[in-house]
C-alpha cells in the first residue's frame, strides 16, 4: 500500500514513524513534511490546503491511503474534495468531512453540539463583531477568571484566560474589533473557567466502530 501523510508537524512525524513500520506500507510520502519525516519517508513540498496539487500528487504516486494530520485542510473540506472528484473518490482517506470537522473548526458549533446532546461542558455564550457591547456587558455577570475564545482555528493561540474583567474587555476588543486572529475571530465564546488537567483523546472511527489511540 502506498501512503500519503498530509502535514508538517510533530503529529505527522509520529504517524510517519509508526506507519513506515507496517509490513503493508510499500511507499510513504509526507506533504510537505519536516526534518523528522525526512528520516522515515519521502517529503514532497505541497501545500496541505492546495487540494488540486494534493490530488495530482496522489495520482502521480499511485497513493492508496491518505492520512490527514492538520485540522485546517479537514475544516476546508479535503475529504469532500476527494469524494466529489471522479478520479480520486476511490482513494481511502483518514479524516472527517467538512461537516464533521466543524467540531474542531468551530468552538461555537462544538459547544452547541455538546449542549444539544447533554455532553458536560463549561457554560458559554457566543458573540459576533456586531455584538461587542453585549459581550462587554455580559462579562459583568461572569465570575473570574474569564475565558475568551476565538471561534475558529487560531494555531493554538485563540484561547485567552483573563484574570479580571478589564483583561477580558481587552481580549474581546482585540479579537472582535482589531481582528487579532483574523477570520478565526469573527465570533468569540465567553466561557466559564474550569480548573483541572487538560486531556486530549484521539479516536479513529468508521462511523460505526471505533478505537481509542
Amino acid at each position: 500500500m502506498n501512503v500519503l501523510i498530509i502535514g508538517s508537524g510533530g503529529r505527522e512525524h509520529a504517524l510517519a514513524w509508526k506507519i513506515q513500520q507496517s509490513s503493508k506500507c510499500e511507499k510513504l510520502i509526507v506533504a510537505p513534511g519536516n526534518a523528522g519525516t525526512a528520516s522515515v519517508a519521502k517529503n514532497v513540498a505541497v501545500d496541505p490546503e492546495d487540494f488540486e496539487s494534493i490530488g495530482k500528487l496522489v495520482l502521480d504516486e499511485n497513493i492508496d491511503l491518505v492520512v490527514v494530520g492538520p485540522e485546517a485542510p479537514l475544516v476546508k473540506g479535503i475529504r469532500d474534495y476527494f469524494q466529489d472528484t471522479t478520479h480520486l473518490k476511490h482513494v481511502l482517506l483518514v479524516g472527517p468531512g467538512k461537516d464533521g470537522a466543524q467540531l474542531e473548526g468551530s468552538k461555537d458549533f462544538s459547544k452547541s453540539f455538546m449542549t444539544r446532546y447533554g455532553i458536560p461542558t463549561a457554560k458559554a455564550k457566543t458573540f459576533t463583531a456586531d455584538e461587542i457591547d453585549e459581550a462587554l456587558h455580559y462579562i459583568d455577570s461572569c465570575d473570574t477568571p474569564i475565558v475568551v475564545k476565538a471561534d475558529g482555528l487560531a494555531a493554538g493561540k485563540g484561547v485567552i484566560i483573563c484574570t479580571d474583567r478589564e483583561e477580558a474587555s481587552r481580549a474581546i476588543e482585540n479579537i472582535l474589533a482589531e481582528r487579532q486572529f483574523g477570520e478565526a475571530g469573527s465570533k468569540i465564546l465567553i466561557e466559564e473557567y474550569l480548573e483541572g488537567i487538560e486531556l486530549s483523546v484521539f479516536v479513529l472511527t468508521d462511523g460505526k466502530d471505533y478505537i481509542v489511540l
